[in-house]
């Protein structure tokens, strides 16, 4: 079965943005866990990116239950100005050991993720090129939160 993706940037509501990265209220913490338990079903794996203010969000499953995820995504109250950076067929699961899981990282991080070149989730290996790509970007991130956890 074809693994798709789709990758994309929006604008935390103020109400998600006040937590800032400590989301002391829990809220972000509750949207996440809704989207595991669904993304699990729909056999979905991603990651949230947040920097505060802004996400970066990865999807990828098979085309039935990403469709329904992405969709419950646009739908989202959480978020506004989101902007699909890409959506296409992967050739295998580039996070595999998530239904959702969200990780703090730095504006700068974020921004340069979201400007990066997404063309058909390319990746160079190394997030530290000067031309990585954006999956490049993501990974590296992924790998460096997962190692200090």
């Amino acid at each position: 079965m074809p693994i798709r993706a789709v990758v994309y940037a929006s604008e935390a509501i103020s109400e998600i943005a006040a937590g800032g990265l400590g989301q002391a209220d829990g809220r972000l913490c509750a949207i996440i866990d809704d989207a595991a338990r669904f993304n699990r079903d729909a056999g979905v794996t991603g990651v949230l990116l947040f920097d505060g203010e802004r996400f970066l969000q990865y999807l990828e499953g098979p085309e039935d239950g990403l469709s329904v995820a992405y969709s419950r995504v646009v739908g989202a109250r959480s978020h506004t100005a989101l902007v699909e950076l890409q959506r296409g067929r992967v050739g295998n699961r580039r996070m595999p050991f998530w239904p959702m899981r969200w990780l703090p990282v730095q504006a700068q991080e974020l921004t340069q993720m979201a400007r990066a070149d997404w063309t058909s989730f390319f990746q160079r290996g190394d997030p530290t090129a000067p031309n990585a790509f954006g999956m490049d970007l993501l990974l590296g991130v992924v790998q460096k939160q997962v190692a200090t956890c």
